[in-house]
């Protein structure tokens, strides 16, 4: 090949839009079901880690400490859960760092048997969560602090993913248990009484977040940006298109009822946070369920140094000035 065709190639790769070059392969996991799931599900559906030049796999691995786990051996790249458990990781000298959150409230609902009308009405009562250490653990606790109800007045109950609780509570093996939307709706349906909603208490929680190991972060730093690009944008879908948003969920959540996936959508679409940026009394709350309040910063777990650049760049100023 001659030098002419060499120099017009090279010219033509610069030229040529990020979707079009090579594209980096990244594994990014991410934790359940629910419709707070939405941001990583929408930045691979509707092509925006191919927008921006990442080949992203997305993987579920559900539980937080597991995926921490295939984060820090490097078996995935990125991970999408809540904070509870990448603070968890730091606190014991894990390489961690959050540097994304998309939701800063918790995505919960406590729905319980439809004789249990008011918060008192819990005491003494069976209430099912994932598992000990994890976010419903913690709403549950902050909710009953709110309430004044003495933490050991109920029994909290490990008792798996929220499909597994939901015929629980059908068969009333529980008396309450946390869900988020489309399971809230399939639960009044089947006559249970939404006690109260977690995103309207208080407290803040940084329930949707990037984790990366730092390491990663220090020598794959233009890959890190990226990424953080398409997640944005797919977060700013969410608030802004619903019928692009309710495209991702009906795959994603495999529902076709018209009204579960309108339901699931008007829950989450104000509640997620563009820029992503967590909030610090959200990673205080985790650091306070940990028993590590004292002289611990919320500047140790994370770094909002590309959210940081991308702003000085403009780009959130030109992704939310778009039409």
């Amino acid at each position: 090949m001659g030098l002419g065709k060499i120099l017009i190639l090279t010219v033509l790769a610069f030229l040529l839009p990020s979707s079009l070059r090579a594209q980096e392969k990244i594994l990014v996991s991410y934790d359940g079901h629910s419709g707070f799931q939405g941001p990583i599900w929408a930045s691979k559906d509707l092509g925006l880690f191919e927008k921006h030049g990442l080949n992203a796999e997305l993987v579920m691995i559900p539980g937080g400490a597991r995926a921490m786990q295939a984060l820090v051996s490097g078996s995935t790249h990125f991970a999408q859960g809540s904070a509870t458990a990448p603070i968890s990781v730091h606190l014991q000298g894990g390489d961690v760092a959050i540097i994304a959150t998309a939701l800063n409230k918790f995505p919960f609902s406590l729905v319980a048997q439809k004789e249990i009308v008011k918060p008192a009405d819990l005491v003494g009562k069976k209430i099912g969560i994932v598992n000990f250490g994890g976010s419903n653990e913690l709403a549950v606790a902050l909710a009953l602090k709110e309430w004044n109800i003495p933490r050991q007045a109920v029994t909290l109950l490990p008792s798996g993913e929220a499909a597994t609780r939901l015929i629980a509570l059908s068969t009333k093996a529980l008396d309450a248990t946390v869900l988020s939307p489309p399971y809230t709706a399939e639960a009044v349906r089947m006559g249970m009484n939404i006690l109260a909603h977690m995103s309207d208490m208080k407290a803040a929680f940084p329930q949707t977040v990037i984790t990366v190991r730092r390491s990663f972060l220090e020598k794959n730093r233009e890959t890190v940006k990226r990424f953080v690009r398409a997640y944005s944008e797919a977060i700013y879908v969410f608030i802004t298109d619903k019928e692009r948003a309710i495209a991702v969920y009906t795959k994603r959540l495999k529902q076709k009822n018209p009204q579960v996936l309108d339901e699931t959508y008007g829950y989450f679409a104000g509640k997620f946070s563009i820029p992503p940026r967590a909030d610090r009394e959200g990673v205080m709350n985790v650091l306070s369920s940990a028993g590590q309040g004292k002289g611990a910063e919320p500047a140790q777990f994370l770094d909002e140094s590309v959210i940081e650049e991308l702003e000085r760049e403009g780009f959130y100023k030109k992704l939310m000035g778009a039409k």
